[in-house]
């Protein structure tokens, strides 16, 4: 048995305009950036599952923990017969805790970009859970997106966003993120969501500057998914990987910085790169718990408990709608 797939739209040549254009307006900007929503082609979302098992990323192995422990806690948080709306799914490793422990769930919705990513993380979901109504939707998460008919009516929907994503937004993007959380989970809903903390810089650096070089592989093929999907010829060789923590805005700062003079054709454009330049790819921002409730306060939620780990390294908090 599969994964149902009645809930994945086609790939419409409109959405690819769409998405050429932002690429386009991101790179004719001062600082050129590239969305890191375009890191999550299949050979992305592979590599970053892999960042995920690395030493150095806490995050992940941290969250984790937070959740196996507390994981009875917040299934009596969250309810009988809920429906869980994973945004990012990824490869839904702490999912499989949820899943676990969660009281007669009436659905499980994964959203991600990736549809082949999306289908493959949902058909083995649907193998370990064969009783579940395992209901993905390919979609760009940060808009609001269709929620599918479940065959048993949720009591209540619970949107869950693991692993710090939240922070790849600058503040204002993050509360819009927020909001559109609060209209999916809907009157009586409520949000599970994972949250890095403030902590040592070197700390942080090393889990994005790691030994092995596979976060610089995943920040490169950003590019070679711009290339393969959109048409672009940029000179990957000629760029090379930097993560630098910020300390005056709380964040890790990922770049591409670029070798060699280079003229980048994309759609109908020619984007001029020069030798020393970078194109922004992801922040990464880092919270105080305080700070963290300030923001989703903003977005019509209220923090109702928070669970770290021992070092308080990260958090995984529990909000409800106000």
């Amino acid at each position: 048995m599969t994964a149902s797939t009645q809930h994945l739209p086609a790939f419409h040549s409109n959405r690819i305009s769409a998405e050429l254009a932002e690429i386009i307006a991101g790179l004719q900007q001062p600082e050129k950036m590239i969305s890191p929503k375009y890191f999550y082609d299949a050979r992305g979302s592979q590599l970053f599952d892999a960042i995920t098992r690395l030493p150095e990323y806490y995050l992940a192995e941290t969250e984790l923990g937070i959740m196996r422990s507390n994981v009875d806690e917040i299934a009596d948080l969250i309810g009988t017969q809920a429906s869980l709306i994973e945004y990012g799914s990824g490869s839904s490793r702490k999912t499989r805790v949820l899943l676990e422990h969660l009281h007669d769930l009436a659905a499980y919705v994964p959203v991600d970009i990736s549809a082949s990513h999306l289908l493959e993380s949902a058909g083995n979901l649907k193998k370990a859970f064969p009783k579940l109504d395992i209901l993905p939707v390919v979609a760009d998460f940060t808009k609001p997106f269709q929620l599918p008919g479940p065959a048993v009516m949720p009591l209540r929907n619970i949107v869950y966003f693991p692993g710090s994503t939240i922070g790849n937004f600058v503040h204002d993007e993050a509360v819009a993120l927020l909001r559109v959380m609060h209209h999916e989970a809907g009157a009586g809903g409520a949000m599970l969501i994972g949250v890095d903390l403030q902590k040592a810089p070197e700390i942080i650096e090393r889990a994005y500057n790691d030994s092995a070089g596979i976060t610089a592989e995943f920040n490169l093929n950003v590019l070679r998914h711009l290339n393969r999907e959109y048409g672009s010829n940029f000179d990957l060789n000629a760029f090379s990987h930097s993560a630098k923590y910020n300390a005056e805005e709380g964040r890790i700062e990922i770049r591409l910085v670029n070798s060699k003079d280079q003229t980048i054709t994309i759609g109908d454009e020619r984007i001029l790169i020069a030798a020393g330049e970078a194109i922004l790819t992801e922040y990464s921002h880092k919270y105080t718990i305080e700070g963290f409730a300030t923001i989703v306060a903003t977005a019509g939620f209220r923090v109702e408990k928070v669970w770290t780990d021992p070092a308080q390294l990260f958090s995984v908090q529990y909000c409800v709608r106000d």
